[in-house]
């Protein structure tokens, strides 16, 4: 393990940390508003908000954290599903499944406009925003339990 490898982690945990709490203030803010037929102008730009924070804190996760700790456990190759079951068997994340449905979700956010879906799309991130938080304990854990 190299301590450039380790320099960055700590740099990727401040990172880390920093996305979690943007988005933990917009899921508290679009908990109470919840999904509805009709949002009003403000309420769609603090969903937008919240949408594009879960995007990125699931990038964060699963594109900077993970394969880095793959790359400090010697394991770093294949596809994001490869690491996401490797997370997962490290207990990174809980469910390599909800991580799937993550990612998918994730990519539905950058493509679709459709006012009918959007609020699907709303209700998806309202659910799974808890499993991102969950794992950002769980790499933070494990990143000092090994590595720091």
């Amino acid at each position: 393990m190299t301590n450039d490898l380790l320099c960055l982690l700590k740099e990727e945990l401040a990172t880390l940390e920093s996305a979690t709490e943007i988005l933990q203030h917009s899921y508290e803010i679009c908990k109470q508003i919840g999904v509805k037929d009709q949002h009003t102008f403000d309420e769609m730009d603090r969903f937008e908000a919240f949408t594009s924070r879960f995007a990125r804190l699931s990038d964060i996760l699963i594109q900077k954290m993970c394969r880095l700790i793959d790359q400090i456990d010697l394991e770093d190759g294949g596809s994001v599903r490869d690491r996401i079951n490797r997370a997962e068997k490290k207990g990174l994340i809980e469910s390599a499944d909800v991580f799937a449905q993550i990612r998918i979700v994730r990519n539905d956010i950058a493509h679709e406009y459709h006012t009918e879906i959007l609020k699907d799309i709303y209700r998806k991130v309202l659910e799974l925003t808890p499993y991102l938080f969950d794992s950002v304990k769980r790499i933070k854990g494990y990143s000092k339990r090994y590595f720091l």
